[in-house]
């Protein structure tokens, strides 16, 4: 089964959970801000895609960090950061089993989700 990450309310994450609900894919939806996330799945993300590509450094929450948080950041700081502030996880993170896509294009998830039974 697919696992998608992220925050409820977000719009991206909206727009992801549509598209998987009209494809008829079934999927469980895990939210950072009520279940958070753990280091394993973090560095697991991160070993895959780069800490670059899942901190998500455009949101408020990490713009908001003062000057020190934000400098010499490497994959152990990012992740140390991402537990203890999820709005720093970039999302959606959709979890296929084998891999996962971090963010939403409808093309990606229409090619991801090609082989994957309803």
């Amino acid at each position: 089964m697919l696992t998608m990450y992220g925050i409820k309310n977000c719009d991206t994450i909206k727009k992801a959970r549509n598209f998987l609900d009209n494809s008829g894919k079934p999927y469980s939806f895990h939210d950072y801000k009520v279940s958070g996330v753990d280091k394993a799945k973090l560095e697991e993300w991160v070993m895959e895609h780069g800490w670059e590509t899942i901190l998500n450094r455009s949101g408020t929450t990490f713009k908001a960090l003062d000057a020190g948080d934000k400098a010499h950041i490497d994959s152990e700081k990012a992740i140390l950061l991402m537990m203890s502030n999820p709005s720093m996880i970039k999302r959606p993170i959709l979890d296929l089993g084998d891999r996962t896509i971090v963010g939403f294009k409808a093309t990606t998830y229409e090619d991801a989700l090609e082989g994957v039974k309803a």
